[in-house]
């Protein structure tokens, strides 16, 4: 099921301030807070809350709602970080949803407990990166190189991201522990520290080279394998060359997707090919051998007598060996019969002649224009 937009489950204008994103947030958590809802609704109120939860954390982050409001869900689906499911991370449920509006309470009361003993842990997001390749390349397969985005550890700070001469205190608000607790009635709830945001420190004078993040973007070359038989959409997945992940956390996917540019004589259908072939308006009347281009050589086809304008010859196996199949395709040649341009008195001459020649013989010689006349005649009884 498609998702809703973040601002309409808020219910604010997309140019609402983060006021305004925070007070709708505090109005939605509380309607829907489970300690507040119980019995029958207490599934469909546990899902709204689940929904304005999510919405806010993307709506809240400066950097997150920016690329929402580029590339919509797709520019924050965490899935791609594959953050789900229970546990610390993935069920953040309510716990983390409470955050930002009950930050005070976990400041003055500290309630710094482990769960599984340590800091948040999240995977890094996944890159995606369009590489555009011919026909012949998707075929035959190539080898060849790109340049993405990578992140170094900052020589300046040494990767912590405390100005050199100082260093990253741990977080008074959960004591070290990167989480929270938040007490209501017989429920505990346990969510990310939201002043540390669960790396269990915080850094008073960030460094100034990598604004305290302890790590530098910069650019790589990688060594990528396209397989012969590869198709347009298709992906190819380079396991751990995506984002860094946070605290340790294992680092995204970079994501190739295939872009196959258009060929000027042949279009693919899955594993066929398929193309036009012109042929003279004598050579389809006499007949007699064309040639043909296949993917990368020729070869022969017989036209017989007579042969008529969009008339398909098929060549087996002159087609693309798919990722998936055991046989490669086939080659459709489709035939375009080319009226003569620019002729001669003389061309004309002879091209008169051999249409009265035509119309004496009756229609034996035109099959197709007879059966097309009687057609119309029927729709006129």
């Amino acid at each position: 099921m498609a998702k809703r937009d973040y601002y309409d489950i808020l219910g604010v204008p997309k140019n609402a301030s983060e006021d305004d994103i925070k007070k709708a947030y505090r109005k939605l958590a509380m309607k829907h807070h489970p300690d507040r809802n119980q019995g029958e609704d207490s599934k469909k109120s546990e899902d709204k809350f689940k929904e304005a939860k999510e919405a806010y954390e993307m709506l809240s982050d400066a950097q997150k709602r920016a690329a929402y409001d580029q590339f919509g869900h797709a520019g924050v689906d965490p899935n791609m970080g594959g953050r789900g499911g229970p546990g610390p991370e993935g069920f953040g449920g309510f716990a983390e949803a409470f955050g930002d509006i009950f930050g005070d309470i976990f400041g003055g009361q500290g309630g710094g407990g482990r769960r599984g003993g340590g800091q948040q842990v999240y995977r890094g997001s996944d890159l995606s990166y369009a590489m555009e390749i011919t026909l012949e390349e998707a075929a035959g397969g190539k080898e060849t190189q790109i340049r993405v985005p990578s992140w170094e550890s900052c020589e300046t700070c040494k990767g912590s991201g405390a100005k050199p001469g100082t260093s990253a205190k741990t977080c008074p608000t959960c004591n070290g522990a990167g989480t929270v607790h938040l007490r209501q009635g017989f429920f505990s709830i346990q969510q990310t520290c939201p002043h540390c945001h669960g790396s269990g420190k915080i850094i008073p004078e960030p460094c100034t080279t990598c604004s305290g993040q302890g790590k530098i973007k910069k650019q790589k070359t990688l060594e990528v394998k396209i397989p012969a038989g590869i198709n347009e959409g298709m992906r190819i997945r380079s396991a751990g060359n995506g984002e860094p992940g946070t605290n340790g956390g294992p680092s995204g996917d970079l994501y190739i997707e295939i872009r196959v540019k258009q060929h000027e004589i042949f279009e693919r259908d899955g594993d066929d090919l398929h193309c036009s072939v012109p042929v003279g308006l004598t050579t389809a009347a006499l007949g007699g051998t064309i040639e043909v281009p296949t993917l990368g050589s020729k070869a022969e086809i017989e036209l017989p007598e007579g042969t008529q304008h969009g008339k398909t010859f098929r060549l087996r196996g002159k087609g693309i060996k798919g990722l998936r199949s055991s046989y490669p395709g086939d080659l459709y040649c489709h035939v375009s019969v080319e009226t003569p341009v620019k002729l001669t008195e003389h061309q004309r001459k002879l091209l008169k002649e051999l249409d009265e020649s035509f119309r004496k013989s009756g229609d034996r010689h035109s099959p197709t224009s007879k059966s097309w006349a009687d057609r119309v005649k029927d729709l006129f009884k």
